[in-house]
Order: C-alpha cells, then structure tokens, then sequence
C-alpha cells in the first residue's frame, strides 16, 4: 500500500508531463497552418497588362453635320374668303381635294347681285338716252345762234348740260361693270393649282368677307419653304464658314442641304437655300433661313415639321470615336498610349459631332495613339498591350 502511494505522484507528473507535449504539438501545427495560408503562392504569376485596341489619329477628309428644328409651309398658303356677302349656295369641293387655278369652289346665292347688275344696266341705259335728248338740244340751239335767233348763252347751257349726260353715262358704265364683278364674285375660284383644307362652313351658311374663319384653306406644294433659325453664336459661324462677301453671295455657293422629317426619316430630294432674314428677332434672338425643296409627289404638306442638316467641312480638326471617351465632371477625356504603353488620361474640347464620333478642337494632335474601347477600365499610369485597330477610326479632318 505504502509503494502504490508514492507512486500516485510519479503518475500525476507523467500526465503533466503528457498534457504540455500535447498542448506544444497542436501549437505548431497551427504555426504551419497559418503559414502556409499567410505566405503567397511563389508559383502563381502577377495578371498580365490588359491588352486593348489602339490607332493613331490621322489625317483624312470628312463632313460633320448640324441640325436645326424646321418648319414647313408650302410655296403658295392661303385663305379662301367670299369677296361678297350672301349665303353659300354650293360647295363643289371637297376637304383636302386637289383643285387647279380657275376652278370654282363655292357658289354665294347670286340673285341679288343679278337684279343689281340689271338696276346698272337700266341706269346706263337711261344716261345714254340723257345724252342723245342733249345732243338733240344743241343741234336745236347752234343754228339759231348763228341767225342770231337765240343768245349764245342758250347754247352753252345745252352744251353743258350735254357733257353732264355723258358723265352720268360713263358713272352708269361703272356701276355696270362693278356690279358684274360682285355677280362674279358669288362664284369663289381657286387663286392657285393646291390642295383644299377643311371647310368648316357649309351650305346654306351666311357668308361675309368680315368673317373671321375662312371658307377654307388652299395650299400650293409643288414646293415646299422650310424655314430654321440660327442663334447669334450659330450664324456667326455660319458666316466664318461658308466663302461670300453678300448674304446673296454666300447662298450661290452653299452647298445643298437635307431635310429630316419628324421620324428622322431622310427627304430623298436636297434642297436649297434660298434666304436670310434682314435681321434677329428680338425676342428669340435668333434670324431666320429658308431653305426650299421640290414636292412634286405631294409627301410634304404645310404645318409639316422636321430638321434641317447643314454639312460643314472643318479645317484641321480632329475626329474620335465617342466609345473611346469617358466624361467627368462635365469633361470629355481620352487614354493616350505613352512611352513604356502607358496610359495617360487626357481632357479634350469638344465643339460638335459626326455620326459616333467627336469633332475635337484641341487636346490631341495627328500622330497620338489613343485607345479606343475599354477606357471605363482605366486608370492613369496603367500598363496596357496596344493592339493596332484594323481600321483608322479617329482620324483629323481637312477642309477641301
């Protein structure tokens, strides 16, 4: 008993003795642990540098484009009004019908205007019969007055009263012709070849030229006028660009001009410029041009509206694609490839475009490489791969 006594001790000592070893094992096998973890992957090789699509700006000839908001309205519009009061009678036309010049559009109710032609005509007659009863009285008077019968004054008076009558006639004529210009006018004609619009009065309606509508509207499109404004700024250019010493002399050389309907759809016909207001309007302070196009089908109408597109050549400026671009605060900037493929961001001025590209003004020159696509990735100072572009995408445009 004495012997297992003292060896509960030596027992006790061992399991310490065990309990450190284990407690030492599991310490550095989390030591290794976390090495491995915490130490890098020697084998595993930093990403290479992105490789991206690059091109040098060059010089090349192009035409950049500006639109300005456009209204329509035919070469002839107007409106159709009776010249005499009375009740429309007849409408021989209809709404949006194509008519020719001389052609009758509404009849007026003409009796009244008949009986006033025939009141005329009894008039002149009555005055030429005034004429022939004074005649009468001076071939009466003259032979006595040379028997010395009568006074002289006599004759005088008949020769007087003579030219009274045929004054009276030729007031007779007058009325006479004025009152078959109002019978004519109960028949309202077409001025112009066009097309009617609506016809908001209809038969039987009282009809006056103070009437505030109109009988209707005719509109001559063989030829359209479409007329834009340009801003002080935009016509200033405007005047820079195009060669002439005269308004008149600046519109013989500009060039032809197209015209976007109200889907962005092209006119296939160009047209011309053909005017420059004299002057701004003070309200908008813009001026006003026109610009005229042929419509022999008919597919323009007045009260169209659309786009004018000026084109305009530039003279040493420089073109470049909008997705090689990024924008911030209000700033346009491209990626130029430096020495050792670096990129370095670059702030560009921007005073137009053409189709997807930038015109640019300054910021890069003919002979920069800039990167084309991925720029949204980029920081300034990063290694790329330049990769040649197939095709020359930015490009600086001469003026011919």
């Amino acid at each position: 008993m004495k012997s297992l006594h003292r060896l509960y001790p030596l027992l006790n000592t061992v399991k310490w003795f065990n309990g450190i070893n284990l407690m030492l094992t599991i310490s550095f096998l989390s030591i290794i642990l976390v090495s491995c973890k915490s130490s890098p992957d020697q084998s595993a090789a930093a990403p290479p540098p992105p490789a991206l699509p690059v091109s040098a700006i060059s010089s090349s000839t192009e035409t950049t484009y500006i639109e300005y908001p456009a209204s329509i309205q035919g070469a002839v519009d107007i409106d159709v009004r009776p010249q005499v009061s009375g009740y429309l009678q007849s409408v021989l036309v209809n709404e949006g019908a194509y008519v020719t010049a001389g052609q009758t559009l509404f009849k007026i109710n003409e009796n009244p205007f008949r009986e006033a032609l025939n009141n005329a005509k009894a008039s002149l007659h009555a005055a030429e019969a005034a004429i022939l009863n004074a005649q009468l009285e001076v071939d009466k008077l003259t032979p006595l007055v040379q028997n010395k019968v009568v006074s002289d004054f006599q004759l005088k008076t008949a020769k007087t009263a003579y030219k009274i009558a045929q004054a009276n006639a030729e007031q007779a004529r007058a009325s006479v012709a004025s009152a078959q210009i109002n019978l004519g006018y109960t028949n309202v004609k077409a001025t112009v070849s066009g097309y009617i619009g609506r016809i908001p009065k209809k038969q039987g309606s009282l009809v006056s030229p103070t009437d505030q509508v109109a009988l209707t509207q005719l509109s001559d499109i063989h030829e359209v006028h479409v007329y834009f404004a340009l801003a002080e700024n935009d016509f200033n250019s405007f005047n820079a660009n195009y060669p002439g010493k005269t308004p008149a002399d600046r519109i013989k050389h500009l060039p032809a001009v197209e015209l976007l309907l109200a889907d962005n759809a092209a006119y296939p016909i160009k047209g011309k410029i053909d005017m420059i207001d004299g002057q701004f309007d003070k309200n908008t302070g813009a001026i006003t041009l026109r610009a005229s196009f042929p419509n022999a089908s008919g597919v323009l109408r007045s009260g169209n509206t659309g786009k004018i597109r000026l084109g305009l050549q530039h003279d040493d400026a420089i073109l470049v694609p909008q997705s090689s671009t990024v924008e911030m605060q209000d700033k346009v900037f491209v990626f130029t490839v430096g020495d050792s493929s670096k990129v370095k961001k670059q702030a560009i001025t921007i005073v137009g475009k053409a189709g997807e590209n930038y015109l640019v003004k300054d910021g890069v020159k003919v002979g920069d490489q800039i990167v084309l696509s991925g720029v949204d990735k980029l920081q300034e100072g990063m290694v790329i791969q330049p990769q040649k572009a197939a095709d020359k995408v930015a490009v600086a445009v001469r003026k011919k």
